[in-house]
């Protein structure tokens, strides 16, 4: 009882205290800000005013279309209502009862935006319209109507990219919450599980891994997130992935994997970020997405494999219970991988019948009793 206190107590306090910084969380969001860029370098984000619009958030970019289209109207309202006052159009000149005005009935401020409003958005009630009475109005009509034309086609076009993006298919793309080490075909592997929630494809789906950790060169400089490849497959290979069905991919740690020097007991100790992506185009729209999520030592679970969740009905339709995708079943398993193929090269050693060094053959002096 005393053993299971002190576990929940580790786990739940020592473990927040101790809990890692991640560059990347768990649902794909990097954690990362940059310092001191020079003035010089953010204007580039207005140059790339479309890219920039776009990665804003929706509460920005809706304020950007409602101030656009507001900020539009009112300044060519009042350009309108500038024609009408230096035309003398307005009620307070008095005009003549043979007076042509520019603009039909625009009596004020507030008629000189109605009718900004509705050149802007082609409205056209009929009520207020240009004569052809002066050619400074004639060409605000036309301005306003080309402008009115790119205002409309880059905000609409932003909030439909917006809501377009691959990046809100990604989020139907889940991980499971640990990852696992334990034997798989005879060799000791990390192993992973991936699913898709809807039941369109992503195709030519590719999955990778990357390792960030703080490594120091024989030079003696510091490298922080420094990048190690991690190779992971499942059993038809690492690309064109057959998406259909949740799947378990895993890597194998062989002399070459950066796994290789780690133990059961020394994986908790270990300072690393395992970030995996998971690149593919999506099937309906044809544009390509990333998912990923990470996983620090505590995250890894060794000895451990994930419970089935694939199964067939009598009717014969395979279901898939998702109740036991992040769930990991205990199994037995080598305390380290060098234990692993030390083992095997144990057994090949007593299969291909090495002599003993140890052994002595001590002669023995033979006599021939038989007489002739």
């Amino acid at each position: 009882m005393f053993k299971h206190l002190q576990k929940w107590f580790v786990t739940h306090f020592l473990g927040h205290s101790r809990r890692r910084a991640r560059l990347v969380s768990k649902d794909g969001r990097c954690n990362i800000e940059f310092g001191n860029v020079e003035a010089q370098s953010r204007l580039i984000f207005f140059v790339d005013i479309w890219t920039t619009v776009l990665d804003l958030k929706w509460r920005y970019k809706m304020t950007i279309f409602i101030t656009a289209f507001l900020g539009s109207w009112f300044f060519f309202g009042l350009l309108w209502y500038a024609v009408a006052y230096i035309h003398k159009d307005l009620p307070e000149f008095h005009p003549s009862a043979n007076h042509t005005p520019c603009v039909e009935h625009i009596n004020g401020l507030t008629s000189a935006f109605l009718f900004s409003l509705e050149t802007q958005v082609t409205i056209g009630y009929g009520f207020r319209c240009v004569t052809e009475q002066c050619g400074t109005a004639i060409f605000l009509l036309i301005f306003q109507s080309i402008l009115g034309v790119i205002i409309n086609s880059f905000m609409c076009g932003a909030i439909l990219a917006k809501i377009s993006r691959p990046k809100k298919r990604a989020k139907t793309i889940t991980f499971s919450k640990n990852a696992v080490i334990s034997k798989r075909g005879g060799k000791l592997c990390l192993l992973i599980r991936v699913a898709n929630l809807r039941k369109s494809l992503l195709i030519g789906s590719h999955i990778y891994g990357k390792l960030l950790k703080t490594t120091i060169t024989p030079e003696g400089e510091t490298i922080i997130l420094d990048q190690i490849n991690i190779n992971f497959v499942v059993d038809a290979g690492n690309e064109n992935l057959f998406f259909i069905s949740p799947l378990t991919i895993y890597h194998v740690i062989d002399h070459t994997s950066p796994f290789f020097h780690m133990a059961a007991e020394t994986l908790p100790q270990q300072d690393f970020e395992l970030v995996v992506f998971l690149d593919g185009t999506v099937e309906s729209t044809s544009a390509t997405c990333q998912v990923r999520t990470s996983y620090v030592p505590e995250e890894v679970l060794w000895g451990y494999r994930f419970a089935p969740m694939v199964s067939k009905t009598k009717e014969g339709k395979y279901r898939v219970d998702f109740h036991n995708f992040s769930k990991t079943v205990e199994v037995e398993t080598p305390h380290c991988a060098m234990c692993l193929y030390n083992e095997k090269d144990a057994q090949a050693r007593m299969k291909r019948g090495y002599d003993n060094p140890t052994f002595i053959l001590s002669e023995v002096s033979e006599t021939d009793d038989t007489k002739m």
